[in-house]
């Protein structure tokens, strides 16, 4: 007799599936339309983390991703759901995050859903890519292809109708959908490279988070090193040539006066894995008249997209550098450049911003955020990971707190939306379960992303979050206020945050001076299994040296370096 197939719903074979991916935690709010799915995920042996809003959902799983270089999952609600996690989804999508969103969708019979939005066009308009599990017999390769596009590099939406995932399907096993194997450059444009490398007297290499993500530290180290090439990196890249003695550390806005020295004598700039965005290259002006600017990068589309670049590689960055390496050891070529001790000494006198000398603004009231970034950069452990929100502040920990090693900074302004950073730690303290994970955030982002502040407490997570509280939106304040114009709208009466922090669960204290830390200290010794926030009263009678930076371009946003 013969028996009928083994049946299973679509969302359940989904789950298992997507468990194969090797994705191991997905992030969300369950609602109706993703009920099932997030179930499946479970049952197939990954872990759900239940946020109190889908912006923060996002942003943890764009976190998770970053902070583990792997695939990040996200799972939604149709229709509020997904628009709840737009901002988040945007974040991650220009980042090039390796994302897929689990996004339940009304039937197609459904028109009158009041659920039903044009979630396809919804996904495309913020960068993502859109796709769909078609139908039952399509629901494996339809998963396959998401995830094939997400582990390249691209943060998808994949739509779940309904009707489709409560369709029976027959159990069978399918292959995982394994991460495309990044391009190798052509052997001429690595001769190319070598040439210019080769002709180059003053070279500088910037690394992006494409030369961490492919581990390219390295092998980019011993390339300079023939070469004679300072380091730099973007600022999410931070970490990665950390105890190299020609390490600059970041080029563009947050550069010190002595790296954008040298960056802008360069002859010749390589951006390893980097967009080489206006805010990495400070609006050009790091850019030398006479300086050649060469792109290396997986992706084909970020060359030349931010400058025009006189050689652009398609290549992945580790190989690339390998392979020039290996190019001009066997012409014999050997340079070392501006790589000499009196240098080296100097960028270890300046290399730092906490090593420059400036005009403490602490009043016994308020503390200077310069005094409390370096005040924390000492009583933090090595390891160590450093989360950002968007603000006026964003600098401050950005610069002064050190990162020991590449990956550690999360740095999610590609959007620069306020109320990410509070997210964005939860994911990393998931992600790096070993590491004291800190969130610098100002008191408008916390405030607007606090719901998460539960999440973290449940979740017993060891988050040390810094609240730098000017009581205000302080980028505002320093744009518009010289103009003379009112300020009643982005200003605020004080908010007592330690006080909330404790409502939620957390520790929570407040700062006004160096020696009102004492309390961190003790909670760094253990056992940290709560959050501890820091309310941070600090001096705003300055504005930070970003921001006028971005001002004098006319610019109204913080800030930021991406790629």
């Amino acid at each position: 007799m013969v028996q009928p197939p083994v049946t299973t719903t679509v969302s359940e074979a989904l789950g298992t599936a997507l468990a194969r991916q090797g994705a191991d935690v997905a992030f969300g709010v369950v609602g109706s339309g993703n009920f099932h799915i997030t179930n499946a995920l479970i049952a197939g042996g990954m872990r759900f983390v239940a946020a109190r809003h889908e912006g923060g959902a996002a942003t943890m799983a764009d976190a998770y991703a970053r902070a583990r270089g792997s695939l990040g999952v996200l799972s939604v609600h149709q229709g509020p759901g997904l628009t709840n996690a737009l901002t988040g989804i945007t974040e991650a999508a220009k980042s090039r995050t390796p994302l897929l969103v689990l996004a339940g969708e009304t039937a197609a019979g459904a028109v009158g859903s009041n659920f039903r939005i044009d979630q396809w066009a919804l996904a495309a308009s913020v960068g993502a890519v859109p796709d769909r599990i078609h139908s039952p017999e399509t629901a494996a390769d339809d998963l396959a292809r998401a995830c094939r596009t997400a582990l390249s590099g691209r943060t998808v939406v994949l739509n779940l109708p309904l009707d489709v995932q409560a369709a029976a399907i027959p159990v069978a096993a399918r292959a995982p959908a394994l991460r495309p194997r990044p391009p190798m450059a052509s052997p001429a444009a690595v001769a190319e490279l070598a040439d210019l490398l080769a002709a180059a007297r003053r070279p500088v290499f910037v690394g992006g988070r494409g030369a961490w993500l492919a581990g390219a530290g390295a092998a980019l180290r011993e390339l300079a090193e023939a070469t004679g090439a300072l380091l730099a990196t973007s600022v999410v890249a931070r970490g990665l040539f950390t105890g190299d003695p020609f390490d600059l550390g970041v080029s563009g806005g947050f550069a010190t006066p002595l790296a954008a020295e040298l960056i802008e004598a360069a002859d010749l700039l390589v951006g390893w894995g980097c967009s080489l965005n206006r805010w990495t290259l400070a609006h050009g002006t790091l850019v030398g008249a006479d300086a050649k600017i060469v792109q290396v990068d997986v992706d084909e589309l970020a060359l030349s997209r931010h400058v025009p670049a006189d050689l652009g590689v398609v290549g992945d960055v580790a190989e690339t550098a390998r392979a020039v390496a290996a190019e001009l050891a066997r012409r014999g070529h050997r340079s070392t450049g501006r790589r000499e001790p009196k240098l080296a000494e100097r960028i270890s006198r300046e290399g730092r911003w906490r090593d420059l000398p400036y005009d403490d603004d602490s009043d016994g009231a308020r503390i200077d955020p310069r005094t409390l970034s370096i005040a924390l950069d000492d009583l933090l452990p090595d390891e160590r990971t450093i989360t950002i929100d968007s603000g006026h502040h964003l600098g401050y920990p950005s610069a002064f707190l050190s990162v020991p090693q590449a990956g550690a900074l999360l740095f999610t302004q590609s959007f620069q939306s306020v109320g990410l950073g509070l997210s964005t730690a939860v994911g990393a303290a998931l992600a790096r379960p070993g590491q004291v994970t800190v969130a610098a955030i100002g008191d408008g982002g916390v405030l607007m992303g606090i719901a998460d502040l539960e999440t973290a407490a449940r979740l017993g997570l060891g988050l040390l979050i810094v609240v730098y509280d000017d009581e205000a939106y302080g980028a505002e304040v320093h744009h518009f206020g010289p103009g003379g114009h009112p300020l009643d709208t982005v200003t605020f009466p004080p908010a007592d945050v330690a006080a909330i922090a404790r409502g939620f669960g957390c520790e929570g204290i407040t700062v006004r001076r160096p020696e009102d830390l004492a309390p961190v200290a003790n909670w760094l010794a253990g056992p940290r299994n709560r959050p501890l926030l820091v309310d941070a009263k600090v001096t705003s009678s300055t504005t930070a040296w970003w921001l006028k930076n971005a001002f004098s371009e006319g610019r109204t946003a913080s800030c930021a370096a991406s790629g």
